[in-house]
């Protein structure tokens, strides 16, 4: 098997797996306990902390651990809404957020807050003056994607952050997609909150993690324990952390080298298909994207008959986002970014990661040459027969 879905989730790396595997056997105390077994675990989830937080240019204590970016996400949204509550109702996001996001913004409208939507351009980016028409005296949260997890376009968000700084508006970052596929930088970006995901960048899954800036007010959404500094309670997961920080320690030495590699091997995966396929035509930005994205639309051809029809030739790809895909609704990203219902449906993800190699897009160009071409036939065969 070919594996380019890595916007979904990525393999472990190896040397992840073999710096967590001892926490799950023999190193076991509880982080909370006194004793040398609770001293290490502590130990670890602190050098852990270290590590992702030099990541993203934070300091340690403005890290919370959290079961991944969807919990890190409803913990910085309702927490920040809840916080200002007194100084206005009114959120800030866009069209083409992660449901995480818009899950949580549709259930504090119905806790009585407004939230606006900015809409995407045809390439899925969003403007800084259109965020900045939508604010008002009632605005408290702004909230924008580093960058998108379907198309992969990278959204302004140091100038959006710098907006939101001036007009004394809390500013979140969804960065689960960005960490790992390019820098993240919470100073230069003036991000109040910012969400990361362990299982994004060859982390273990279910952990993830939320930064929240010093002096930023955070109303708790979970309650019942002191852990992360009462803002997530529970015993951590004591291995998944240890993971999460050797992932970003790989992260921070290798970053440059991954982003050069994947977007030349990106690049020449869609100059492949565009050269061989016609009419295949790429959706988001085509420069400022993600170094590991291709989402193109093959005109006449489905989607979901494709991924399915390449699974069976050994390559795992996508129609779009991994929380969405058992839906059979078109992407609400495509739809954002103004293709019709039937163009949307046309569509395939394509995500490289870090051990994606040149010999396997070659395969992938080979394969996705002669498999549309069929099915565009099958296509055109069925719409004849009426």
């Amino acid at each position: 098997m070919i594996y380019l879905d890595y916007n979904a989730t990525t393999p472990l790396d190896p040397r992840v797996g073999e710096a967590l595997q001892p926490y799950l056997a023999d190193r076991f105390g509880n982080p909370s306990s006194l004793h040398q077994f609770g001293r290490t675990m502590r130990t670890a989830m602190d050098e852990a902390r270290r590590a992702l937080a030099t990541s993203i240019h934070a300091q340690p204590d403005e890290l919370v651990f959290t079961s991944g970016a969807t919990e890190a996400n409803n913990l910085a949204l309702r927490g920040l809404a809840e916080a200002r509550r007194a100084r206005g109702r009114q959120l800030i996001t866009t069209t083409i957020e992660h449901p995480s996001v818009l899950g949580v913004c549709a259930a504090l409208e119905r806790d009585g807050f407004q939230v606006t939507h900015v809409p995407a351009d045809a390439t899925g980016r969003v403007t800084v003056d259109a965020i900045a028409e939508a604010i008002t005296s009632e605005t408290t949260v702004i909230a924008v994607m580093a960058a998108n997890n379907e198309v992969g376009t990278m959204q302004p968000v140091g100038a959006i952050g710098a907006l939101a700084r001036a007009r004394g508006i809390a500013f979140h970052v969804d960065a689960a997609q960005a960490w790992g596929r390019m820098p993240v930088d919470v100073e230069a970006w003036q991000a109040d909150t910012l969400t990361l995901s362990a299982h994004k960048a060859y982390g273990p899954k279910g952990v993830g993690a939320l930064y929240v800036r010093r002096g930023v007010e955070l109303a708790p959404v979970l309650v019942g324990g002191h852990q992360e500094a009462g803002r997530r309670p529970g015993t951590e997961n004591v291995p998944a952390i240890v993971g999460f920080g050797c992932a970003a320690t790989l992260m921070r030495g290798q970053l440059a080298e991954d982003v050069a590699r994947m977007q030349r091997l990106r690049d020449h995966l869609l100059t492949g298909v565009q050269d061989r396929i016609e009419d295949t035509v790429l959706n988001g930005h085509p420069t400022e994207r993600l170094c590991n994205t291709v989402n193109v639309r093959f005109a006449d051809v489905s989607g979901e008959a494709l991924v399915m029809r390449l699974d069976l030739e050994g390559l795992a790809v996508s129609t779009g986002a991994a929380c969405s895909s058992g839906r059979r609704e078109p992407s609400h990203v495509l739809l954002a970014m103004g293709r019709s219902v039937e163009e949307a449906k046309q569509c395939v993800r394509f995500s490289l990661g870090r051990f994606t190699t040149e010999e396997e897009i070659q395969a992938v160009i080979t394969v996705v040459e002669r498999v549309v071409p069929a099915l565009r036939t099958i296509t055109v065969a069925h719409a004849a027969r009426g």
